[in-house]
């Protein structure tokens, strides 16, 4: 059974720091893509960063481009999103997600995780 589970959200001032996790198992992610979303209540969820699992192909949304980098550490199967220069409007409700084969929008995706609060104060 594929589990993802996110950590490391948290309340943060603005300017600060935090670098979430994603904790995959279940399966071989090989010939996945990963990506992080995040989600304003009432609002449609967002694309953040995204890249393919064996590395490479890593884009990200011009709102965090510059500050936010995406990486994944293999031997761990864990994908993180480390997060500087934080602003209010990066509130959100993060999820990392895994899609097999191609990059989708956040309704193609295969598999979610449940989500960790990160909340910037200004």
């Amino acid at each position: 059974q594929v589990q993802l589970v996110e950590s490391g959200g948290g309340l943060v001032q603005a300017g600060g720091s935090l670098r979430l996790s994603c904790a995959a198992s279940g399966r071989a992610f090989s010939d996945y893509y990963m990506g992080w979303f995040r989600q304003v209540l009432g609002k449609e969820r967002e694309f953040v960063a995204r890249m393919r699992w064996i590395g490479g192909n890593i884009y990200y949304a011009d709102s965090v481009k510059g500050r936010f980098t995406i990486s994944r550490d293999n031997a761990n199967t864990t994908m993180y999103l480390q997060m500087n220069s934080l602003k209010p409007e990066d509130t959100a409700v993060y999820y990392c997600a895994a899609r097999s084969g191609s990059w989708s929008s956040w309704l193609g995706m295969d598999y979610w995780g449940k989500g960790t609060l990160v909340t910037v104060s200004s």
